[in-house]
């Protein structure tokens, strides 16, 4: 499919009158943002299960890789993520569903879009770096790009935002469990 296919607009509706006051937009607390829609998923409840059924395939993190380098336009995105058309397409418009990306016209005759992300878009990124920086260490023998911050290098790591300290995967345990399921899985009524 073509890049310049434009996808169908639709008239937003009428926003609904609050029944309460919105939460703050306090970036401190991922719990007091808007929500994207929550996805079906089989098996054990989890926010993990969550996010990968809307991103868990390698062309649409590539296609938010892209767009967060500055690579907005569908034929750029093709290119450096080695996607086909068709499922780079099916990808964006996934991603365009999901609230991760939107599409914003950079040109009139004929209507052309780029890609842009949304604050969940950009929230991304750090899972990106995360996956790059596993796969410098466990993959790559030379670090294919390199990240800065400030006037160094970027070292990435995860932190606790309660204690500020640097948290290794042993540190963290498993403490609340969704109703029905323990450590090992669903358990009997």
């Amino acid at each position: 499919m073509s890049s310049a296919s434009p996808m169908p607009e639709h008239p937003a509706p009428p926003p609904p009158a609050p029944a309460e006051p919105s939460p703050p937009t306090d970036r401190s607390s991922p719990h007091a943002r808007e929500r994207l829609p929550q996805p079906a998923t089989a098996g054990r409840p989890c926010s993990a299960a969550s996010a990968l059924a809307l991103i868990g395939e390698k062309w649409a993190l590539l296609a938010v890789r892209e767009i967060s380098f500055g690579n907005r336009r569908f034929d750029a995105i093709a290119r450096n993520t080695g996607a086909s058309r068709d499922i780079l397409t099916a990808r964006l418009r996934s991603l365009e569903a999901a609230g991760i990306l939107e599409r914003r016209p950079y040109q009139e005759r004929p209507t052309r879009y780029e890609y842009h992300l949304t604050p969940a878009g950009r929230d991304l990124q750090a899972v990106l770096q995360s996956l790059a920086s596993w796969g410098d260490r466990w993959v790559s023998e030379r670090p294919p790009v390199v990240f800065r911050h400030e006037d160094h290098d970027f070292d990435f790591a995860v932190m606790c935002r309660k204690c500020g300290r640097q948290v290794t995967p042993g540190d963290v345990k498993l403490h609340r469990h969704a109703p029905g399921w323990d450590r090992t899985g669903p358990v009997g009524p």
